[in-house]
């Protein structure tokens, strides 16, 4: 029986060390698929965690850009939009002390320019001043036609003195004009 006793521990020791060696090997394998598993979650995290952080950036940029939008869009007049143009132009006369009205006012065939034409009056100064704000205006304007003459205009009061006056027509052409 002594013989056997050795046998025996030697036999269970070796098959306690398979199935420990098998444990091990299976939780060793299990924690790798984890690990793995792990690892993509984690990029996929990262990965939706930087798409996140530059919708935000880009919410912020677009807020901090809004009002250099929005001047940049006065300088675009839409066809739904012609209206306050038009005051916008016939505005500045006021300012130089002249008259002036718009006459016609037609879209291009191809819907991408708009024509105005002008009649003004008043001194040759004040004709000058309002081209000159026309020119500067935020609009991008082509003048195809500009033409002043002088006439004569008689005065207030009883004297009847003649006044020079000078009257101007304009074709202009609004560039940036869209639907």
């Amino acid at each position: 029986m002594q013989n056997n006793f050795p046998k025996i521990s030697l036999l269970l020791s070796t098959t306690f060390f398979c199935i420990s060696l098998f444990a091990f090997f299976f939780f060793y394998k299990m924690l790798n698929n984890n690990n793995q598993e792990l690892q993509l979650k984690e990029e996929k995290w990262l990965s939706e965690t930087l798409r996140r952080d530059e919708i935000k950036a880009l919410d912020y940029s677009i807020k901090i850009t809004e009002e250099e939008r929005a001047q940049l869009e006065t300088h675009f007049v839409k066809s739904s939009n012609i209206v306050p143009f038009l005051d916008t132009i016939e505005g500045f006369a006021p300012k130089v002390n002249i008259k002036a009205e718009v006459t016609s006012v037609d879209i291009s065939k191809d819907k991408t320019e708009l024509l105005v034409g002008m009649k003004a009056s008043g001194t040759f100064n004040g004709l000058y001043k309002f081209l000159t704000l026309l020119e500067n205006s935020p609009y991008e304007l082509e003048f195809f036609e500009v033409n002043m003459h002088q006439g004569m205009e008689l005065g207030a009061g009883s004297k009847n003195i003649k006044i020079p006056q000078w009257n101007a027509t304009f074709k202009i052409k609004l560039l940036s004009f869209g639907e």
